[in-house]
């Protein structure tokens, strides 16, 4: 299976698929190895068909309640049958039917106060969408539109601003703004509240319907409100554009090797390691350590993680998840390609999923100091899970562990706090990282207040 950690997009990974299968995602935000898609066994469970009898029925009271007379098909069910089979099955915790089905039944009203404007099956996907939100901020459907862009994210192109968010109160949160984005040159941060989208409030909205409105064709323009501390609320254009992902960037700054990783995104792991070896040939072989960037990266492909992490650990476990239905553990391919010498990894608030798996197999199994400052805190894998041939849904099926058994839920904490804004000049978390990197390779022992590093 594939797994995957976080990008707006929404914060989707992407989801690579040939014909039905699952990808796994531990988010934010899924290039994917398919699996086949049973569910439970291959039949239907009394319980999944329970829930969607009481679907079915608050689907024609609804409708009769506005006057219409209406019935249902079989085929027009079998999608919620599916969705709520994926989530009793699957889902992390075990789930309440009663509460669900009420979820369901409410967003269904919520989205379509009049039932006359739309079908059956747009009822339907409101309340599978309503179940999944109710679940948690990660677990989401995907219409036809929607499962066709997720494909194009994992590949690292798609159209839009270039921000990974969430649902906030009051309307969504910046995770992080992508390297060489719109959303970026028009200097959002981690931590911003977008409130307002050409003046419709995101409050109002659902998670995916915000997506989409912040969503577009390139070249046209979206004005997004912003909420920044205590300053006052402002308004700020942003063009979209098409978005070509350029996850690693990889220069020499003196006799350090500088790897700054943007995204998880396709190809990452072997881009990373292209980029070292192209480093060592150029300085002749005096890479004498390397400072690992991993700031403002949201995630991606779980599976990408364990890959960039492979180029700095020889063999050993990366990272493991537990769900209900399997727990599972993936290690690193052995080799070390980075050859043991001293790593420094940057990370910020920005840093999700993905990037905490990768710093927090370094940290726990002793082979990088990480400096910054605590990082997002996402700990949860999402499993793309495809209902037709062409919708899909979004599922939290586990939860993942860093090699030392901790959940990176709340954050890794670095070794040392260095806060500072990598856009500003100069970048002093940098500079101090290079330094740090020069004495360890100098075999001096490196103290902070956490611990010693000693080379």
């Amino acid at each position: 299976m594939s797994r995957s950690s976080g990008f707006l997009n929404e914060s989707l990974a992407g989801l690579t698929r040939t014909g039905l299968g699952r990808s796994v995602l531990a988010l934010g935000v899924a290039g994917a190895i398919i699996l086949g898609c049973g569910v439970g066994g291959g039949g239907t469970s009394p319980e999944a068909q329970t829930a969607t009898k009481q679907i079915e029925t608050a689907l024609v009271d609804y409708r009769r309640e506005h006057g219409l007379v209406h019935t249902t098909r079989k085929s027009e069910l079998r999608l919620f049958t599916k969705a709520y089979e994926f989530v009793k099955e699957e889902y992390v915790r075990p789930v309440d039917m009663p509460i669900l089905v009420a979820a369901a039944t409410e967003s269904m009203k919520e989205t379509y106060p009049d039932p006359s404007q739309v079908d059956n099956v747009e009822l339907i996907e409101a309340a599978i969408q309503g179940m999944l939100h109710d679940l948690d901020d990660y677990s989401a459907y995907y219409d036809r539109k929607a499962f066709r862009e997720l494909r194009q994210e994992t590949k690292g192109t798609f159209e839009g601003l270039g921000i990974e968010i969430k649902k906030d109160p009051e309307g969504l949160r910046v995770i992080s703004p992508i390297d060489g984005t719109p959303a970026k040159r028009a200097g959002l941060r981690p931590g911003d509240r977008l409130t307002h989208a050409d003046g419709q409030s995101l409050a109002e909205l659902s998670l995916r319907a915000s997506v989409e409105l912040l969503r577009g064709r390139a070249g046209s323009t979206i004005l997004v409100r912003i909420a920044r501390g205590d300053l006052e609320p402002f308004d700020v254009p942003i063009t979209r554009e098409k978005i070509r992902i350029q996850p690693v960037k990889a220069r020499m700054e003196g006799d350090v090797a500088v790897l700054r990783v943007t995204q998880f995104v396709d190809r990452t792991g072997k881009e990373l390691h292209d980029a070292m070896a192209r480093l060592d040939v150029e300085s002749k072989g005096q890479v004498r350590g390397y400072v690992l960037d991993l700031r403002r990266n949201p995630g991606g492909l779980l599976t990408e993680s364990v890959d960039v992490a492979s180029n700095f650990l020889d063999g050993g476990v990366v990272v493991s998840t537990r769900g209900r239905r399997e727990n599972s553990t993936m290690r690193a391919d052995g080799g070390d390609p980075s050859r043991n010498l001293p790593i420094v990894v940057l990370i910020d608030r920005g840093s999700a999923s993905a990037s905490e798996i990768v710093a927090g197999a370094l940290k726990d199994r002793g082979r990088a100091v990480i400096m910054g400052e605590k990082s997002f805190g996402k700990g949860s894998v999402q499993t793309i899970l495809p209902l037709s041939d062409a919708r899909g849904m979004k599922l939290t099926t586990a939860l993942y562990f860093t090699p030392g058994n901790f959940t990176v839920e709340g954050g890794i904490k670095p070794d040392i706090d260095a806060l500072d804004d990598p856009d500003t000049e100069p970048d002093e978390a940098l500079e101090t990282a290079l330094k740090l990197v020069i004495d360890m390779a100098g075999g001096h022992s490196v103290y902070w207040g956490a611990g010693t590093v000693k080379r």
